[in-house]
């Protein structure tokens, strides 16, 4: 039984296995030759050990590889194995997307090529893997977080311009940019002048003009043969030309239109209300792409037969030094027109026949930058501009942006998505052609919107569109400035900082300023570009040691930053040398038109002369005023002025109070009308005589006529000055009377401390009593019951007077005393002098047996005996 349940249970698992064989041969392969993962990373983890081996078998790096790789047959394996593993790694890289272009490298920099190549895409490969390996765990990266009931996740928003409203869709707000964009730069015919000189205008020819062009832009000839073109650009050339000739010095630098818009006067039929023209639909009109110099002519005649048009330009300004105007948006009553100013960059000046039209408005909004991009790129000038912001402004609007006009005239919701596009891209986007549209399109109605209402607001009165027409004129005469720079313009963009720096943070800002601007203007790039303002400020207060540091201090980290980084660091190591001291940022100087030299005057106010004479004060007129004239570079041109050559406003009054008195001599030989004159002169009183002191002149007549105010108030000081005579009389006679106690005082203390030593026995009478009292003893007198014993007093004795104790003085005879004492020989027993070094072996001895020592020895002489000596042991001092 046991056997055959033995042999079931063996038939049964075989059939299991076998069974389970079928089922695994069924299976498909994972790769070709390999079941399932495992085995495939088993043989994986074997192929990559192998090759470990062998790699680490290889001839290692230095005097070995270099001996086996001079053998040719070495060399060609090498290559032929090296190219096998590019090829494989190209074609894993390939496979995960990755740039896979090894072999096609340059022999100076292939290897560090290939290495970031290597790096990147391991970098690529390593996330994917950790991507899948978190999907096979469960983890899913993209799932949203699971949000509490209730709430709302804060709304992000980048800036006002891309502020989602309630009724727009729920798309996202896209920046374009453009990496590989061409730098149109390369492409223009007139080079960029970005020296550091000024601005001269680019205009040659003056259409509409009443006032001719000056001969130095109409004559070419002026600008050609001259030695300052041979290495510099002409912009530079003409400057230093002129500077050397000292012609048409004032013609460089004037507002070519400056006259005709001066000169402009606002016709009857602009300052009245008009009918709003509606606008067409933008599907209904007709837009133009103007690339061709032809199209460009064309385009110039159709606006020449218009009354009106709007204008408005998009500008680039990250990858250039001064800018460039890269699209011009031109709209009629009919018609919308795009040019693209980046082709037609150097014929752009043939619209200067329509723009400077006084007949054609031209209608612009916020207009001051645009002016100046079309004299700088273009030679551009407008006559006769409407600026709707102008307008906008002087309606009190609430906003003044385009948007707000569109949406407050139009209804039209401006799509601001592609405002701070890269527009240099090419070619234009249908989003952003339509954007750059939609801003000239509606603005010939909203003019004439706002015409209407500017009159409506002043109640038909033209007086508030008269003043728009004449801000939109001032607009119109800005000319453009090139930044020039100076030693001090980084002061400007320290003090908006508001940080304060020490000495080396102030120079490695004032170099790095400097650095930057002179790269920004090599390369053609913004400053922004080249090392935006919140890295430089990092890197000064910072002041790194090592280049890493410099690298460390800008995230991201700039291209020429990155370049120049060494350059750098020899900047910050130099203001590292700098002593350190706290600076303080002097007020930047004020350069141009300015007076030289100012009255150093310190005086309270601006008519305050009391502490300075009138001769001491230089006065300049309005038209002698010394000024100095603009200048390029840093260094000033001193102009010496002479203070007394200069004329004077000044003239003494003809009346005054403070005249002096005449002499009777001057009476005598005035006339009638001049005496008439003095009474009128002496019958004027000062309302401010009350205030002045005394030492003033006062008119003698006013002076005693006690109607006059003067005698007033003259009787009021007097009453007061004896008041105060009389407070100090009773202030001095108090202070005399506490003086004579106080001395009173001191004599009685005196008198009564030398009555009181009267009384006092002196030092010669205790010395008589003291020796009439030695040897004798004296006698107890029975004390009576309840009595103590009185003790004896050495120092009682009747009172003498001074008189008596004199007569009773009798000198101490010194026959009777014992001059044993100062012998040298041993002293006797009977001897009670004291002695020091007796008492410190014989104290015990003695208070101990002896008899008590006698009181009165006390007084006796204390001198030492002449004895040995045995103070130098130290256990013979006496004890304390």
């Amino acid at each position: 039984m046991m056997d055959s349940s033995k042999n079931k249970e063996s038939s049964k698992s075989g059939g299991q296995d076998s069974s389970s064989e079928t089922t695994e041969e069924d299976k498909p392969e994972l790769c070709p030759g390999f079941k399932d993962a495992d085995a495939f990373v088993k043989y994986g983890l074997g192929a990559v050990l192998s090759a470990t081996k062998a790699s680490a078998g290889l001839p290692q790096a230095g005097d070995e590889f270099d001996f086996y790789r001079s053998f040719p047959g070495f060399q060609e394996f090498c290559e032929s194995q090296g190219d096998k593993l590019l090829l494989c790694m190209s074609q894993i890289m390939q496979h995960h997307g990755c740039r896979s272009h090894l072999r096609d490298r340059s022999k100076l920099t292939g290897l560090e090529e290939r290495f970031d190549l290597v790096v990147d895409s391991n970098d690529v490969i390593l996330e994917r893997v950790g991507m899948l390996l978190d999907e096979a765990d469960g983890v899913n990266r993209s799932q949203q977080p699971v949000m509490p009931a209730g709430f709302q996740p804060p709304k992000i928003v980048v800036s006002s311009w891309n502020r989602k409203g309630l009724g727009r869709s729920s798309e996202t707000f896209k920046l374009l940019h453009a990496k590989n964009v061409a730098r149109p730069q390369l492409k223009f015919k007139e080079k960029v002048d970005n020296s550091n000189t000024p601005f001269i205008p680019k205009i040659f020819i003056k259409p509409n003009a009443i006032k001719p062009l000056p001969s130095y832009f109409s004559n070419k000839q002026i600008r050609k043969e001259r030695p300052e073109d041979l290495d510099v650009p002409t912009a530079l050339a003409d400057f230093i030309h002129q500077q050397r000739t000292q012609e048409h010095v004032d013609d460089m630098f004037a507002h070519p239109y400056q006259y005709e818009i001066d000169h402009l006067t606002t016709t009857d039929s602009l300052l009245t209300k008009p009918e709003p023209q509606m606008y067409k639909e933008l599907a209904e009109t007709k837009l133009t792409y103007i690339d061709t110099l032809e199209e460009l002519v064309t385009l110039n005649e159709k606006l020449c037969q218009q009354h009106e048009f709007a204008v408005d330009l998009e500008h680039h300004s990250y990858r250039s030094f001064l800018g460039i105007t890269c699209l011009m948006q031109i709209s009629t009553r009919e018609e919308d027109f795009i040019i693209d100013t980046l082709e037609l960059r150097s014929e752009m000046y043939i619209l200067n026949e329509s723009f400077t039209d006084p007949a054609i408005v031209k209608v612009f909004h916020g207009a001051d930058s645009d002016i100046e991009w079309l004299q700088r790129d273009f030679g551009l000038y407008i006559v006769n501009l409407f600026d709707t912001h102008q307008a906008s402004r002087a309606l009190n609007l609430a906003r003044h942006s385009l948007d707000h006009l569109l949406k407050l005239y139009c209804n039209v919701d401006a799509d601001k998505r592609y405002q701070l596009a890269d527009w240099r891209i090419r070619p234009l986007p249908e989003e952003m052609v339509q954007y750059a549209r939609s801003d000239t399109h509606y603005l010939l109605y909203i003019y004439d919107r706002m015409r209407a209402q500017l009159l409506d607001f002043n109640h038909g009165q033209p007086g508030l569109l008269q003043s728009v027409w004449n801000k939109s004129k001032d607009i119109s005469l800005k000319k453009y400035v090139k930044p020039i720079y100076t030693e001090d313009s980084y002061l400007e963009v320290q003090r908006k900082q508001k940080k304060s720096y020490n000495t080396q943070q102030l120079t490695a800002f004032r170099l790095l300023f400097a650095w930057r601007d002179k790269l920004a203007r090599q390369e053609d790039e913004s400053t922004g570009y080249v090392l935006p303002t919140h890295m430089m400020n990092k890197i000064s207060e910072e002041l790194p040691k090592e280049p890493q540091g410099i690298i460390a201090c800008c995230n991201p980290v700039p291209p020429l930053v990155r370049q120049q980084v060494n350059e750098l660091h020899l900047l910050v190591q130099q203001a590292r040398e700098m002593p350190l001291l706290k600076a303080e940022i002097v007020a930047q100087k004020n350069k141009g038109l300015t007076p030289v030299k100012k009255p150093e005057v310190t005086l309270f106010g601006p008519h305050d002369t009391s502490r300075v004479s009138e001769s001491d004060i230089p006065q300049f007129l309005s038209h002698e005023m010394p000024v100095k004239q603009g200048i390029l570079f840093s260094e000033e041109t001193r102009i010496e002025i002479d203070v007394d050559k200069l004329s004077s406003l000044m003239a003494k009054p003809k009346i005054t109070v403070f005249e002096e008195v005449l002499t009777k001599k001057a009476e005598d030989s005035l006339s009638g009308s001049q005496m008439k004159a003095r009474r009128i002169i002496e019958a004027f009183e000062n309302p401010f005589r009350m205030y002045l002191p005394l030492d003033v002149h006062v008119n003698k007549n006013a002076k005693f006529d006690p109607n006059s105010k003067i005698f007033e108030i003259s009787k009021r000081w007097k009453l007061q000055s004896i008041e105060q005579q009389q407070k100090e009389l009773e202030a001095k006679k108090k202070a005399k009377e506490e003086a004579r106690k106080v001395t009173e005082e001191r004599k009685k203390a005196k008198k009564s401390y030398q009555e009181s030593l009267q009384d006092v026995a002196t030092v010669r009478q205790k010395a008589a009593e003291s020796g009439k009292a030695v040897g004798k003893k004296r006698d107890r007198v029975p004390s009576e019951v309840g009595e103590s014993t009185p003790k004896p007093t050495k120092k009682s004795k009747p009172p003498q007077t001074e008189a008596a104790s004199a007569h009773a003085f009798t000198p101490f005879d010194y026959s009777q005393s014992q001059l044993k004492v100062f012998s040298s020989g041993a002293k006797s027993k009977d001897d009670t002098q004291f002695d020091p070094y007796r008492q410190g072996h014989d104290s015990k001895k003695k208070f101990g047996k002896g008899p008590k020592s006698n009181p009165g020895a006390g007084n006796r002489s204390m001198s030492y005996q002449p004895a040995k000596s045995n103070r130098g042991f130290r256990h013979n001092w006496p004890k304390r």
